[in-house]
């Protein structure tokens, strides 16, 4: 089952690439190597604010992030020229989780994106990662993620 088909298995529908909202640009490329820029949390086309241990917990973070990962799949797609089936592998994750110093579950929230991930990608899914807690994201965005990826 190619990408496409996994992801219209599971509903999801690639949403318009953002747009930056700052001095950067959404991915950089470098050989075979695309860098994504940290997307931000999103619900219903609306920042997804909160804070992990405070006003959100652990499962509502795990869908924030994989709504992450819906938006950076629509930003990979672009950078491999409208054709995801050129990705050869997820590399890497790095996860920025908004949360409060009590709260210890930034890699169950993570997890969110890389499940996602595994499903669409298979075996090339499957990707090393960090996640990290901080205590405030731009927006107040509840989850930030970057992802590199090896295209071929």
């Amino acid at each position: 089952m190619s990408c496409y088909e996994k992801l219209q298995a599971l509903g999801i529908s690639l949403p318009a690439v953002a747009t930056p909202a700052a001095a950067y640009v959404m991915y950089a490329q470098t050989g075979n190597t695309v860098f994504l820029s940290g997307h931000i949390a999103k619900k219903d086309g609306q920042v997804w604010v909160g804070q992990l241990g405070r006003d959100m917990q652990t499962e509502e973070g795990k869908q924030a992030a994989r709504a992450v990962a819906i938006d950076l799949l629509a930003t990979l797609q672009a950078a491999c020229g409208g054709d995801l089936t050129r990705v050869a592998r997820i590399v890497k994750l790095t996860s920025l989780v908004n949360s409060t110093s009590e709260f210890t579950e930034h890699h169950l929230v993570t997890n969110g994106a890389s499940e996602l991930l595994a499903e669409v990608f298979g075996e090339a899914g499957k990707h090393a990662r960090a996640a990290f807690g901080v205590a405030q994201l731009p927006l107040g965005s509840c989850v930030e993620i970057e992802m590199i990826v090896e295209i071929r």
